[in-house]
């Protein structure tokens, strides 16, 4: 019975660990960040919470960081693009139009990454801030890396979002499931570059 019980204790310690990994594991594989550096342009890609997306990208175009911005993202609804809608609202919390270049096209992260890519060439940007939510951080980085190519500087910063924490993603429905979609969306990414 002893030995029994041991190996069901053992078991037991091995799940608990394994799900603590997980939870925390998850977060920080999900959100890499950087510390912010000067750089010459902030890319602001829709999707998720795209207010606090806009809300950090001009916050870092405000603090002299970055002197140009970068909005990409397709029209969700409409026919105005979301780009065009986040430098609207950019324009409207004193960010100078001349300051800010937009990417109409992307529907995917993919897309964003390669269509940013061209405007990144033709402006003759050298260093970017990209600023997604925190779960699609990781994603948004490989892609970008991608296309831009690995030695291009590019710092992650992620934007707060209104429905996922890095401290306890688990905890919400959505979260949840933001954060197993990216996680799937992680690993197919891997194992397409591998074949």
């Amino acid at each position: 019975m002893g030995k029994v019980l041991r190996a069901v204790l053992r078991t037991i310690v091995i799940a608990i660990i394994f799900v603590v990994i997980f939870l925390f594991g998850a977060s920080l594989y999900l959100s890499p960040q950087n510390k912010l550096k000067k750089s010459d342009a902030v890319v602001v890609i829709s999707g998720g919470d795209t207010d606090a997306r806009i809300t950090e990208g001009v916050r870092i175009y405000k603090e002299n960081l970055a002197g140009k911005i970068i909005f990409s993202g397709a029209a969700a609804e409409g026919y105005i693009s979301n780009a065009r809608a986040m430098k609207n609202i950019a324009v409207t919390q004193g960010v100078d139009a001349d300051n800010i270049y937009i990417e109409e096209d992307s529907k995917t992260t993919e897309e964003n990454a390669a269509n940013v890519a061209k405007i990144i060439k033709e402006k003759k940007v050298e260093s970017i801030i990209l600023v997604t939510s925190p779960y699609h951080q990781r994603r948004a980085y490989n892609a970008f890396k991608k296309s831009l190519g690995e030695d291009f500087k590019i710092i992650n910063h992620s934007a707060t979002d209104k429905e996922w924490r890095k401290a306890d993603w688990w905890s919400n429905e959505q979260a949840r499931f933001l954060t197993v979609g990216e996680i799937l969306k992680n690993l197919y990414s891997i194992f397409e570059r591998k074949i």
